[in-house]
């Protein structure tokens, strides 16, 4: 019983590791294009740079539209404190 364990196990293992070993149609293993060309050192920091724009925030959009912080009023703050302390009890329940 135990050997067909052990090689159930082995079976599992080996068919993981050969499904693992899979390549995509688009990349070689080795990282490069399926016509063999790797990225130039001009492309790969054009990406970076592509990637990094697309998530900073612009300097125009900040200047633009500033925040707007005010100073709650007391009636203002009572009333935040009640909603929260409403809502609280109506998830206890």
């Amino acid at each position: 019983m135990l050997r067909f364990l052990f090689a159930l196990f082995l079976a599992v293992s080996a068919a993981s590791s050969v499904a693992q070993q899979g390549r995509r149609p688009d990349r070689q293993q080795d990282g490069r294009q399926q016509d063999g060309r790797q990225m130039s050192r001009e492309e790969r920091q054009r990406m970076r740079d592509d990637v990094r724009d697309a998530y900073r925030p612009d300097r125009q959009d900040r200047q633009q539209q500033p925040q707007k912080t005010r100073q709650m009023s007391p009636e203002e703050r009572g009333q935040l404190r009640r909603d929260i302390e409403d809502a609280n009890r109506e998830m206890k329940r």
